[in-house]
């Protein structure tokens, strides 16, 4: 297996890297990776594929949806493919990786920002939701770290938290989806709380030769 740099970038929360994985016998994947730690790639793709599919579900009209965490874009691109939505807002912190997309660094992405409903806000979710008007949006889907015992960034510990769900709740018209690599307890309480219901849903998926589960939280307003 070789690795080849594509990208680099820094910013005030460390470093982000694109790199491809080249294997003979495989297609080229491509890698993100936030100050060392794997975030996504491209081989892999059933955990934003599956947060986009079932948080549509629970929702009859998500005529406008806010999607927290561009990544290489495979939630937004799910989120996309339903002819229900007519404008999906997507917030993402990094720069670079919004840069990628457009340029074409990330060959897929031009293609899909290019769509008509894509609104691209280059921002904290938090400060995004906070701004945003009351139930600004039918369906809010946060996909920013891996979930509250899995964090990338330790800052990102607040967006499980009380103040930063009320935020959402004060923005969400209809549902508010969190995705988290593992079961989250504090994370199921504290959006009940905040919304008086939740509903915890796994998911298996396989990642290559390795099983895995996956939750979904979900509150209705």
């Amino acid at each position: 297996m070789e690795y080849v740099e594509v990208a680099r970038a820094e910013s005030g929360r460390g470093e982000v890297v694109l790199r491809e994985r080249r294997d003979d016998n495989t297609p080229t994947i491509l890698e993100l990776r936030v100050n060392g730690v794997f975030v996504m790639d491209t081989l892999e793709t059933t955990s934003e594929r599956a947060l986009a599919n079932a948080a549509l579900e629970l929702v009859a009209r998500p005529t406008r949806v806010l999607v927290g965490g561009l990544g290489l874009g495979f939630t937004m691109h799910e989120v996309l493919a339903d002819p229900r939505v007519q404008a999906c807002t997507v917030v993402e912190i990094e720069p670079a990786v919004v840069d990628w997309m457009r340029d074409g660094t990330i060959a897929h992405g031009a293609q899909l920002l290019a769509d008509e409903r894509v609104t691209v806000v280059v921002a904290d979710v938090a400060m995004a939701l906070a701004e945003a008007g009351e139930a600004a949006y039918d369906l809010v889907l946060l996909d920013v770290d891996n979930g509250p015992d899995h964090l990338v960034h330790d800052a990102n510990d607040a967006l499980y938290k009380t103040p930063f769900l009320q935020a959402a709740h004060w923005a969400t018209a209809q549902v508010l989806v969190i995705w988290s690599a593992s079961e989250a307890p504090q994370l199921q309480a504290a959006m009940r709380a905040v919304f008086g219901n939740v509903e915890a849903t796994p998911y298996d998926v396989r990642l290559g030769e390795r099983e895995e589960q996956y939750w979904l939280y979900s509150s209705r307003k």
